[in-house]
């Protein structure tokens, strides 16, 4: 099946290296990030799982958990924890899904006939706290994922979530964001009182919320 921005994301249950668990009870309250590679003991992938790892308090501190899937089983996930902890000084602190069966790599379309008949493309899916998805991004096998990008969306889907903005090409937390074009000027006056600066009528620029 193909997910498509905004739709509810498939709950399913699985065996991880922390336990079993029910996708949506696991998520509760908070916004998740799902993360797939294409089987275990791979160079890039040992070197994002040791990324993540390193990057865990920011995506604790923006209330965001991340689970990482591979389609080999438990205890091979518990070898290559080892690996990347000796290769790339953080073993993984988050828990993997061990899909033997792709149940979960179907449901979430990362089998891509193109790539591999049997392997999991290399996918991410971020869910909000609705459980529906923000964003998904699908990567070749030769280009490791950017997790610091990872983080800079996810600012910005909290930031629209709470506030009636946008942001900007190449924004990052603290630059100037957009007010959407469904806010009049009346209706900006009182969400942004110290006002802003119209560029064109449809590109209006302010300070970021909070900031």
């Amino acid at each position: 099946m193909t997910i498509r921005l905004g739709d509810v994301v498939p709950d399913f249950e699985a065996q991880t290296t922390e336990g079993p668990i029910r996708f949506h009870e696991w998520l509760g309250n908070s916004w998740g990030v799902l993360f797939s590679h294409p089987k275990n003991f791979t160079p890039v992938c040992t070197t994002e799982l040791g990324q993540v790892a390193r990057l865990k308090p920011e995506f604790d501190r923006r209330n965001v958990k991340v689970i990482g899937l591979s389609v080999d089983p438990l205890d091979a996930h518990a070898k290559w924890a080892e690996d990347i902890a000796e290769t790339q000084g953080y073993a993984p602190n988050f828990p993997l899904i061990a899909d033997q069966d792709r149940t979960i790599s179907g449901l979430y379309d990362m089998i891509h006939p193109n790539a591999s008949d049997t392997m999991t493309v290399r996918s991410v899916f971020i869910v909000g706290p609705d459980k529906k998805l923000k964003l998904s991004l699908t990567y070749p096998a030769s280009a490791g994922r950017n997790f610091d990008e990872i983080l800079r969306v996810i600012d910005s889907l909290q930031l629209s979530a709470t506030h009636s903005v946008a942001t900007p090409a190449n924004w990052k937390d603290g630059d100037d964001v957009i007010i959407v074009p469904s806010v009049s000027d009346e209706a900006a006056k009182e969400k942004f009182p110290e006002g802003w600066k119209t560029l064109k009528p449809y590109l209006r620029v302010v300070a970021q919320p909070g900031k």
